[in-house]
């Protein structure tokens, strides 16, 4: 069966060249001259890959990838920018907007095809990678129908990758779902009044996001960002709230897991508000040692630490120093290895 591709491209030239080269090649193709026109095809039609130019009027290509992400059922399909040599230097806001590619005009036959079967290989590979359930989630799942229900809809699910520096969500927006994280780490962050960053959270592997909005039915409460490139899958609302009224075992599980993050931001708070700058410091790289399970230490930002720890980045930056003179720590960039983790731990009791 024929992939499908939409071409969204004002430029009518360009758009029926890209077109006649890909339905040479075989593929279905969709058309359209504009951001609005191009989303409304790409949600009715769910195509396998998306090529869009950037410079649009109405609504210009960030404009229409910020619209497709929002939607479960398009955020996963690939997504190639079509750019200028001269906007170039725009394309990194576009990859941290979650695009998988571009190409630059003029581009030939070859690196056009290329491109395109490139990421749909990629694709299928992630897919497939990502079909097995989850093994932590296999750990909560009995016998009882309501959590056998959720293991075949996440068995099911569709799963979308997020690249280092994407938001995931943000704080206020509806929220639309329970995120599992299959590959990677998300940071949860809150602002202060001042303007200052609090980190929420480090979130791995098996952890979940988004369960104390889904549960309250309210907008989500902070702002999820990818320390690093992720996979996550989404399971919609509606699916979710369809099981909760159902089955009680699930309703019951994912209370027990909103009740041990509360638990854990109390314990947060209390070391923010009580401990020194050593304590919260020992804390925080216990947290992240433990978090991480190597010997080989851990990457994170002196900002991420300061918003991890509530300090200014001037006192991330002695206080490590104050670490690593005294043997506790190896630093490298931001590349961090525990050396003493028993003194450490003795420094946060």
């Amino acid at each position: 069966m024929s992939k499908q591709v939409l071409i969204i491209e004002d430029n009518t030239d360009i758009r029926e060249n890209i077109v006649e080269i890909l339905e040479l090649a075989d593929f279905n193709v969709l058309q359209a001259s504009n951001g609005k026109a191009g989303v409304d095809l790409a949600i009715k039609n769910k195509p396998d890959i998306i090529l869009c130019d950037i410079m649009m009027p109405d609504l210009d290509g960030y404009g229409v990838l910020y619209m497709l992400n929002k939607k479960p059922e398009t955020a996963t399909i690939p997504f190639i920018f079509l750019t200028a040599k001269a906007e170039r230097v725009d394309l990194r806001k576009g990859m941290e907007m979650g695009a998988d590619d571009y190409l630059t005009k003029p581009f030939d036959d070859i690196e056009l095809l290329n491109a395109i079967e490139t990421r749909l290989k990629k694709k299928v590979v992630q897919e497939s990678f990502y079909s097995n359930p989850l093994e932590k989630l296999n750990s909560l799942l009995s016998k009882n129908n309501g959590l056998a229900e959720l293991k075949r809809i996440v068995t099911e699910r569709k799963s979308r990758q997020f690249k280092k520096n994407q938001i995931i969500y943000y704080d206020g927006d509806k929220g639309n779902g329970l995120y599992i994280i299959l590959s990677g780490k998300i940071k949860t962050i809150k602002l202060a009044e001042d303007g200052r960053e609090l980190m929420t959270g480090i979130h791995a592997v098996d952890d979940y996001l988004g369960v104390n909005a889904m549960l309250a039915n309210e907008p989500y409460a902070d702002t999820a960002t990818a320390m690093e490139d992720s996979q996550l899958c989404l399971i919609p609302k509606e699916q979710l709230d369809e099981m909760i009224n159902q089955y009680p075992d699930v309703a019951r599980t994912f209370i027990n897991i909103l009740a041990n993050d509360v638990r854990d931001k109390e314990e947060q708070l209390l070391h923010l508000a009580y401990n020194s700058v050593r304590k919260r410091m020992a804390e925080a790289l216990l947290r992240l040692h433990k978090q991480n399970d190597t010997s080989e230490g851990f990457k994170i930002s002196r900002e991420d630490l300061a918003a991890m720890t509530g300090m200014a980045t001037e006192t991330v930056s002695r206080t490590l120093t104050d670490f690593k003179d005294e043997g506790l720590i190896e630093k490298k960039g931001s590349l961090v290895t525990v050396l003493d983790e028993i003194r450490i731990a003795k420094m946060k009791n």
